[in-house]
């Protein structure tokens, strides 16, 4: 059997991963009847289906199932035997595109950025602020940013330094004023700060203790769309804010903050930058990522933590 080529090898996984013919030929610059014909071409080469196709889907069988994942194992050995080559032709250089929501867009400015630029100064990181999910690789992203749990199971997760978690946030002013709730139950009778969620919809506040969930709907003087600006709006008194650990951390350590209801906070869940590992890694988006890597360790031994994997499904 002659052994099929890494592009037709590539395209399978791109097919597999994309469940679509239409989407893998956007991503790999070429025609969908082209990617179809290469596809049986391949599959009469192994003598065995990969895909099962209807007019209205493509899904692999279960002999495509076990090549799609082992060939996305070999791809990313492949991808990054290559990139070990980068010191040997010179500086890395170039643009990398990250989609990231605004806490953790400030995240990286704050901690990983100034070490990316110090490293590989010839690096450019385009860093765009997105509060929705969206499909990184129809956006012309390299890569992304998730919770964890949320990120598709066909991405790479390289985990951030530090996890994120929710604190609930009044001004001390506020909190004299009007007394500090001891149960969710009683913000009912608080001004609280809304969160308007990028689909339009109304945040309802979360909370967890002894196995005991609540969600609570929350009524106040303003409602807003950015954590910052919620941070800002408890530290002037107007009500209890519900926000990320991220975006609170710096005022609550002024003092202007304090947080409440801490033993009904979920606990802290990890983030991590995500990317396609059926594609080639291009250099500056692994000089990014070995930055965070690097941040992830140092970390973790001042810790005495153990670093999570790096790869979903591991």
């Amino acid at each position: 059997m002659m052994r099929p080529s890494l592009n037709d090898l590539t395209a399978f996984v791109a097919v597999a991963t994309h469940r679509s013919f239409r989407r893998a030929a956007d991503e790999l610059g070429t025609a969908p009847s082209t990617l179809s014909h290469a596809m049986r071409s391949l599959e009469d080469r192994l003598g065995v289906r990969l895909l099962n196709r209807t007019t209205r889907s493509v899904s692999p069988t279960e002999a495509g199932l076990e090549l799609l994942s082992r060939l996305q194992v070999a791809l990313t050995s492949l991808d990054e035997a290559l990139d070990a080559t980068t010191a040997f032709r010179g500086n890395v250089a170039g643009r990398v595109r990250i989609n990231a929501p605004r806490v953790a867009a400030a995240v990286l400015v704050r901690d990983i950025l100034p070490r990316v630029a110090e490293r590989f100064p010839d690096v450019t990181v385009d860093l765009v602020v997105e509060g929705r999910l969206i499909d990184i690789v129809s956006g012309g992203f390299d890569a992304g940013v998730r919770l964890i749990d949320s990120i598709p199971r066909d991405m790479i997760a390289v985990p951030l330094p530090v996890p994120m978690g929710f604190f609930c946030v009044a001004s001390p002013a506020y909190l004299d004023r009007a007394g500090e709730p001891t149960t969710p139950d009683d913000l009912r009778h608080h001004r609280c700060i809304g969160h308007r969620m990028p689909s339009g919809r109304l945040y309802r506040w979360e909370f967890e203790r002894a196995g005991q969930e609540l969600t609570i709907d929350v009524n106040g003087p303003v409602v807003l769309d950015d954590e910052e600006l919620m941070v800002d709006a408890a530290a002037q008194g107007l009500g209890v804010a519900y926000v990320a650990s991220w975006a609170a951390e710096a005022t609550l350590a002024e003092g202007r903050l304090r947080t409440v209801l801490s033993a009904w906070m979920h606990e802290p869940e990890r983030v991590a930058v995500y990317y396609p590992g059926h594609r080639a890694v291009p250099p500056p988006l692994r000089a990014f990522l070995d930055v965070i890597k690097d941040v992830l360790v140092q970390s973790t031994s001042r810790t005495g933590g153990t670093a999570l994997q790096t790869s979903q499904g591991q």
